[in-house]
């Protein structure tokens, strides 16, 4: 039908064919291409198939009526426009029918000129959507920075920082809440350093046992311990020349920060077991999410090291901060995810997209990647809608939008939400951390440690 070649395309569906005759009389042209059908059942299926910008169809006729069409293309495309037609208007029947989605509710017999002007006034509707599209394209590009994206002026920040630090820095201390991109930074460090050619390694401080610390950092010759049965080298060595990530470095044990010291003053390193001293030239980014400064002062982290380590320190704000960063963020995953599980998705519901701005997102970033991500697998539809979405968005924002926790901290809205999410995964405190988008030490931390001890019983 040549309908690809159209600005907009339109469909009638009434089992009058006097009336769409009108219709097409009345509304064909250049940039507007009617398709009328007199059957509701096919006219609903090319919907479903082609997605048209603008529908009108009339509320009675036989075998399917205007409100189960309505409800059917709703719930595929909610960005088509669907005009309803009724010659038994009631001011009942209008308000159910636009609650249910319908962008307008006209009694017939319909002037032409009402009707031409509606349509028109649709056309202008879906050329400033596909406007807003190709911004909302130019801002996730504009505004995408070493994988990061985000408008906000905390993230401007950011960049800008990141620009400045990165041709210069030796150390340098990335905190942030956990999912608010730490590695990410880390990585742009180094992609933006002289040795961006160079290897960059990540070491996860939480996840190594406190005996195999120094082997991981250092290495070791063969011999040094029980199963050391060849020479290995660590992360410094095969970081050399390059740039070396240590994530969660609160979690890091006194006695090998005091050897982390002594690597950063002196750029050499010693294998466990071996006396030798090897020189390595390596860039170190620590990464956080606990206050160091409060860990100094109960004696949990060495004071010296706190303050090499803080010599330029790059704080990351927690996405509740930068709420105008959602649509953008969001948008991006969509896109991702669309097309990691080869989906046409083309957007969110209104009502999807109410719920995320409605939601706290204690896991910030890392959740809301997650969800999107659970979103795009679970859709059918080219939208996603609130069904999609992992069900513990929905109960916090319930609460919410009941007042419920008007009044709280959101440390304890956060901790509230860890509480329901761990709940309704049985006390799995592994799966729950992973619908966070946060570790199993984050998730104690969060909960306190009296529900920490608790939690550590659940199954």
């Amino acid at each position: 039908m040549g309908l690809d070649n159209r600005v907009a395309t339109l469909v009638a569906i009434d089992d009058d064919t006097n009336f769409l005759e009108l219709i097409r009389a009345a509304l064909t042209q250049d940039e507007l291409e009617v398709v009328t059908f007199a059957d509701a059942q096919e006219g609903l299926g090319f919907c479903l198939r082609r997605h048209p910008q603008i529908v009108v169809t009339d509320l009675n006729m036989p075998k399917l009526n205007g409100l189960e069409v309505l409800r059917r293309i709703v719930e595929a495309d909610p960005a088509i426009e669907v005009i309803l037609l009724t010659g038994n208007y009631s001011t009942e029947s209008a308000v159910s029918a636009i609650q249910q989605g319908a962008a307008d509710y006209l009694e017939k017999p319909l002037p032409v000129e009402k009707l031409r002007r509606r349509v028109y006034q649709a056309i202008e509707s879906f050329r400033r959507r596909q406007e807003a599209a190709k911004l909302d394209q130019q801002l996730l590009q504009t505004f995408s920075f070493e994988s990061m994206i985000g408008r906000s002026p905390e993230m401007l920040a950011v960049y800008s920082l990141l620009q400045r630090v990165a041709p210069h820095y030796r150390v340098t201390l990335v905190t942030g809440e956990t999912g608010t991109g730490k590695e990410l930074v880390a990585r742009a460090l180094h992609q933006l350093s002289p040795v961006a050619s160079g290897p960059f390694a990540v070491c996860n401080c939480s996840a190594i046992v406190e005996t195999l610390f120094e082997s991981e950092l250092f290495g070791h010759v063969k011999g040094s311990f029980t199963g050391a049965s060849q020479d290995r080298i660590g992360l410094f060595e095969y970081a050399n020349g390059g740039t070396l990530l240590l994530d969660e470095i609160g979690d890091m044990p006194l006695v090998t920060q005091a050897k982390l010291l002594r690597v950063l003053q002196y750029q050499e390193i010693q294998r466990v077991g071996s006396p030798a001293p090897r020189k390595v030239d390596v860039r170190v980014v620590a990464a956080t999410n606990r206050d160091l400064l409060a860990m100094v002062k109960k004696g949990e982290f060495r004071e010296d090291l706190y303050y090499r380590l803080s010599m330029v320190r790059i704080q990351l704000p927690a996405l509740r901060e930068r709420r105008e960063d959602l649509p953008l963020l969001v948008r991006h995953f969509v896109e991702r995810f669309s097309a990691q599980y080869n989906k046409p998705i083309r957007g969110l519901t209104r009502r999807a997209q109410a719920l995320i701005s409605r939601y706290p997102w204690p896991g910030n970033v890392r959740e809301l990647e997650n969800a999107i991500g659970h979103a795009c697998m679970m859709a059918q539809g080219d939208f996603l809608d609130v069904g999609d979405l992992p069900t513990e968005l929905h109960r916090p924002a319930e609460s919410l939008a009941a007042g419920e926790d008007e009044m709280l901290t959101l440390d304890e809205l956060s901790r509230r939400h860890a509480r329901r999410v761990l709940e309704r995964t049985g006390g799995n405190k592994l799966q729950a951390a992973g619908i966070l988008g946060i570790s199993r030490s984050t998730l104690y931390r969060l909960l306190g440690e009296k529900e920490a001890e608790e939690v550590k019983h659940c199954k």
